[in-house]
């Protein structure tokens, strides 16, 4: 006789843990796999009752799993797999971070990785709770191993699909060259080239916001370019064009519509027929402008000045923003009703110190392009001046980070935050400490001084992080809106 078969024939009492949570319901031959895969499937299982563990262990790996168990939140946590586990099961009641902490933080990791909640029946009510969370599926004990086994195998086979599907997208990325095009390996910045290649073909309009310098222009490229294909793209520096010039400029101008109009001239809406309308810095455009561009926008026709023949045209708007156009609005700064219409879809390019993992790989390619531009050899970066970019605020962003590597390539001093970057070499614990206050500081401001909020973000106990704070002598409470 098998093993297999023996272990399917135990007595069910030889399976249940002390909390009895786990039943056998009848004898059966339980199947080596679940369903066909090229690889053994890794399945997470936290669970704080030794026999209990072992037992579900056992079943799952008889089952044709690799079950890696853990003891505690915290031990799993600590451990590599969240990025190596196909599906997590947890207890939800655990002695120290319950299962609705590992959800959080398997959320945060990889918001596709599904899990699964074992309860009591006192907890459906929060196992119901943890679904709209975004868990999985839940588990209430007693449950019989064909119950266990059908829900790790759905879990198992949707992120298979969800995993496929990242892959289908990096290899339209790649071969799109929009990774050339929008540098970065940051979660932040794939989400953003995801964004781009799923609303570039539609005709919706965009709303970019983002700090200057952070390369809102190059998404607005990228979302002409990989659109569909036809018409210019025309950029309007709504800043940039004088006030008593900017409705000539939009609309164009029958010749003799004002004095000095000697000819017809074909405005930048029309000029971007079948094409992409950038208007950047749209908190500038003049109020009693922004009713006209509102009805343009609306009715997609456009009147040259000095005429009162309606032109349609069809063209998709970019309108890009460094300020919060809603709190403009609110203000009277900005016409709600134009924010509402051109807030279709809103695409955020974060700051350059919300990608600390960019900030070397945009300077390595921008000190190549350098090289190439003044036909010189690469310099070599010292410790202190690699320490003090990524420990820098960034206000110029991208931009700024770009003039950077064009000093050093000239073999100028660099100068970030307004100090050179040679004048005060650090050791390795000192980079680090500017390093750690840089990330704090940034988490406290975006958080308005809330420790609570900053501990969440930073995946970080109370205690850590105030023992972090009065190391490195920051006051939560200078950050507090």
């Amino acid at each position: 006789m098998s093993l297999l078969h023996v272990h399917a024939q135990w007595p069910a009492s030889c399976l249940i843990g002390p909390k009895h949570f786990f039943r056998l319901t009848q004898p059966m031959n339980i199947p080596t796999s679940p369903f066909p895969t090229p690889e053994r499937l890794r399945v997470a299982l936290i669970e704080d009752d030794e026999a209990f563990r072992a037992s579900m262990r056992r079943s799952l790996e008889i089952a044709g799993y690799f079950a890696p168990a853990f003891a505690s939140a915290e031990e799993f946590l600590e451990s590599e797999e969240i990025g190596q586990v196909s599906i997590v099961l947890t207890d939800l009641k655990l002695a120290k971070a319950d299962g609705l902490y590992v959800l959080d933080r398997v959320r945060r990791a990889d918001a596709d990785l599904p899990v699964v909640l074992m309860t009591g029946h006192g907890d459906i009510p929060t196992a119901i709770q943890a679904i709209r969370a975004g868990a999985y599926d839940f588990l209430e004990k007693p449950f019989d191993r064909e119950k266990l086994l059908a829900v790790i195998q759905r879990g198992c086979e949707q992120f298979r699909l969800v995993k496929e599907n990242r892959r289908l997208k990096s290899q339209l990325a790649e071969s799109s060259g929009i990774d050339q095009r929008l540098t970065g390996d940051s979660p932040a910045l794939r989400e953003l080239r995801d964004l781009v290649l799923r609303i570039a073909p539609t005709p919706a309009d965009v709303l970019i916001t983002g700090e200057t310098g952070t390369g809102k222009e190059r998404v607005a490229r990228c979302l002409h370019d990989y659109g569909r294909p036809g018409g210019n793209f025309v950029a309007v520096n709504c800043a940039a064009v004088p006030e008593h010039l900017f409705e000539s400029e939009l609309f164009g101008h029958e010749a003799g519509a004002f004095t000095g109009a000697s000819k017809q001239r074909i405005g930048k809406i029309e000029h971007a027929k079948n094409g992409t309308l950038l208007l950047d810095e749209i908190e500038a455009m003049p109020l009693a402008l922004q009713a006209k561009v509102l009805r343009v926008l609306q009715e997609r026709e456009i009147e040259r000045l000095g005429s009162n023949r309606p032109i349609p045209v069809a063209f998709r708007v970019v309108a890009a923003s460094k300020v919060n156009l809603a709190e403009h609005s609110e203000k009277g700064l900005f016409r709600p009703d134009l924010y509402y219409r051109l807030n279709v879809v809103s695409l955020r390019v974060p700051p350059l110190r919300e990608r600390h993992g960019d900030i070397m790989v945009l300077f390595r390619l921008f000190v190549q392009e350098a090289c190439e531009r003044f036909q010189m050899s690469e310099p070599q970066l010292s410790q202190e001046q690699h320490g003090a970019l990524l420990t820098a605020r960034w206000p110029g962003n991208v931009r700024e980070l770009k003039a950077c590597a064009d000093r050093l390539v000239l073999g100028l001093p660099i100068f970030v935050d307004g100090e050179s970057a040679a004048d005060s070499p650090r050791s390795f614990d000192e980079s680090i400490a500017v390093i750690e206050r840089a990330l704090l500081e940034e988490s406290l401001r975006r958080n308005g001084g809330s420790v609570k909020a900053s501990c969440a973000e930073l995946s970080l106990t109370p205690a850590t992080l105030y023992r972090k704070l009065k190391a490195l002598s920051v006051d939560p409470s200078a950050y507090k809106a």
